[in-house]
């Protein structure tokens, strides 16, 4: 997988960045009891004992080349997610039934895993592709640091006691939502709410994508953000900052659910068939929302989040705008207030760039088999990890789907 080149991009210790990452996920569950990491409250979701473990397979089926057998018996079957080329997985819709391993099993290999791919770094023993590997697995593992959150927050949300995951920060409206501390991708509050409303661009050919990793002249990118290619964008403007709460609590009291019009059919369908009439962790009280540190007062000035694609549509079409393409968004990416305070769902199906080849062998179903029925989603969120996200960044998720920290700004066409 190695590349090489006169070039080469700084990069940081392969050694410092695993550890780092594999120890801000032990963090991240240390608030769980054992109970609240088995927990699993839709298909979509896993528990955390599950991320936990999950993450620790890759490195030792993808890094160390561990065969199912040098696993205890039956992990390698439990943990694997969906790489039909490392053989039998276990149904996701059932990973909260997996009560053994324990918690602190779990917890053990990852400390033995660790121990392992510490030495062999230390001993020199991986070879360039195996680093490549390696790096590519922080960055799932900080994807599933994410998804950790997001997953327990809707286990918690869905209990009868509501519980909180922490106590609530500075930042009560969206408190534990976010990490301890941002970089210079994820905006602030301050820029979120100051500045220009609409960035105009003449029509134009642009270049979007990534440069081809693992390259020792390119700095890291998914290969679902490449190849690099041009793209015709048309005469648009694109709203300097996500839409807030504040706007869409006006478009929910206007009948925004209540009115066909505004929305795509299956999102329609979704609704006559027991869908929720305002976002998802938003009280009937009007007043509160649901997060990480339990039922707050919701910030009217902050980026109104975990929205579906529908929702996000509709609310587009009602304020007379629309969803930009994914090229639109990050052709403005540099300029754009707020990034960071939500995914941000664009109006771009989730499928290949032109050129577009998949890592090789069983690396390559991490991103491309996915590439149907999906939308994409730019940005970040405040629960993703500082520094895990970049202007040429595709998360996907399906249209309906609402428990990620997703939500829109808009786009318009010239008048």
């Amino acid at each position: 997988m190695s590349g090489a080149g006169s070039d080469a991009v700084a990069r940081p210790d392969p050694a410092d960045r695993y550890a780092s990452v594999r120890s801000r996920t032990v963090a991240l569950a240390a608030p769980l009891s054992p109970e609240d990491a088995q927990l699993q409250s839709m298909p979509d979701a896993s528990p955390a004992k599950w991320h936990l473990a999950h993450t620790t397979w890759f490195f030792s089926r993808f890094v160390l080349g561990d065969a199912p057998g040098d696993m205890p018996a039956g992990w390698d079957f439990l943990f694997n997610s969906y790489y039909v080329g490392a053989g039998p997985r276990h149904a996701r819709a059932e990973r909260g039934l997996v009560s053994r391993p324990t918690l602190s099993e779990v917890l053990a290999w990852r400390r033995r895993t660790d121990d392992r791919v510490l030495a062999r770094l230390a001993r020199d023993e991986l070879g360039p592709e195996a680093r490549d590997v390696l790096v590519l697995g922080t960055h799932h593992e900080e994807q599933h640091q994410e998804l950790l959150l997001t997953d327990i927050k809707h286990a918690f949300w869905t209990s009868p006691l509501q519980p909180a995951y922490a106590p609530a920060g500075p930042d009560p409206g969206t408190a534990l939502d976010a990490w301890p501390s941002g970089d210079a991708w994820q905006a602030g509050d301050a820029a979120h709410r100051s500045g220009a409303q609409w960035l105009a661009r003449d029509e134009s050919i642009i270049t979007v994508g990534a440069p081809a990793w693992p390259s020792a002249s390119a700095d890291f990118a998914y290969d679902n953000e490449t190849p690099r290619h041009r793209v015709l964008l048309a005469a648009h403007a694109i709203a300097a900052r996500p839409v807030e709460n504040a706007s869409y609590a006006a478009f929910v009291a206007d009948g925004g659910y209540r009115t066909p019009s505004l929305w795509l059919s299956d999102g329609w369908d979704q609704l006559q068939h027991g869908g929720s009439q305002r976002p998802l962790y938003w009280h009937a009280d009007g007043v509160r929302e649901f997060t990480l540190a339990g039922w707050q007062a919701r910030d009217p000035g902050a980026a109104v989040r975990h929205l579906s694609h529908y929702e996000a549509d509709a609310f587009a079409r009602w304020a007379g705008a629309r969803l930009p393409t994914e090229a639109e968004w990050e052709a403005s990416a540099a300029a754009l207030q707020g990034v960071g305070q939500c995914w941000e769902w664009t109006s771009s199906a989730y499928g290949a760039y032109p050129g577009f080849r998949p890592l090789a062998g069983t690396l390559g179903e991490y991103n491309g088999k996915f590439m149907s029925g999906q939308l994409v989603l730019r940005g970040g969120s405040r629960a993703t990890p500082p520094g895990h996200a970049r202007g040429t960044y595709r998360n996907f998720f399906a249209p309906h789907a609402r428990w990620q920290f997703s939500g829109l700004r808009l786009a318009r066409d010239p008048a």
